[in-house]
């Protein structure tokens, strides 16, 4: 069965681009021009990965956003966000609010595709635990002292990739080609607003090490 995109995006032009593209991929594709239409069909028939235009017609992206992440069921969904604002405040409002990557406007639609192939990358399952954490990769779940962590699905594989290092440090550029099949230098600050969200979220500013020049490790 091929995986379900659904892209909102107001530029009929990059509409077109982005269906002939990743239907070539191999996957559906179906595509909305307002966040409206988005959101009815949204209710009847939930995607594998949303590609979300942040300025749109009415209902803005960020507020489609906040709409999706409120409901936990949604939590398996990725979702990227396509965007012209290139500030990195718009990236980490952005990815605070629950998105899973961010692609500026302009943008090469190859480079869009291979996000597109990355954010569908499984590994194998297993459970890891430290510090009261434990990561089962299978439900893609994380507890603390066996309360829930709501985390997105980038801060998961962040966590995860670091967890499967058993204390090693892991390099920034290790952790965005796991992400994202690339290290494109402006990717490099994406990786540090998700560790930030990573402690918060855990409500441990220890738990992640970042050793400066180096990468982040797990503080067992």
């Amino acid at each position: 069965m091929k995986r379900l995109i659904y892209s909102v995006e107001d530029d009929k032009d990059i509409s077109y681009i982005i269906k002939m593209a990743l239907e070539n991929a191999g996957y559906e594709v179906k595509i909305f021009d307002n966040g409206e239409d988005f959101l009815k069909e949204f209710k009847e028939v939930k995607p594998d990965l949303i590609l979300l235009d942040m300025m749109l017609p009415k209902i803005q992206g960020q507020d489609i956003l906040k709409i999706i992440r409120a409901d936990e069921s949604n939590n398996d969904i990725d979702i990227i966000i396509i965007s012209a604002n290139k500030l990195v405040s718009d990236k980490v409002d952005g990815l605070n609010l629950g998105a899973d990557d961010y692609i500026a406007k302009p943008f090469d639609i190859l480079e869009l595709v291979s996000r597109v192939n990355a954010r569908f990358r499984k590994a194998k399952s297993n459970v890891y635990k430290f510090r009261g954490v434990e990561i089962n990769e299978n439900k893609r779940s994380v507890t603390r002292n066996n309360e829930p962590i709501k985390l997105t699905n980038s801060e998961f594989d962040i966590l995860l990739q670091l967890a499967k290092a058993n204390g090693k440090i892991v390099s920034r550029e290790a952790l965005m080609s796991s992400l994202w099949g690339q290290n494109e230098a402006y990717e490099s600050r994406t990786i540090d607003m998700h560790i930030g969200a990573i402690r918060k979220k855990l409500n441990d500013k220890e738990i992640i090490l970042t050793i400066h020049g180096h990468g982040y490790r797990i503080n067992e």
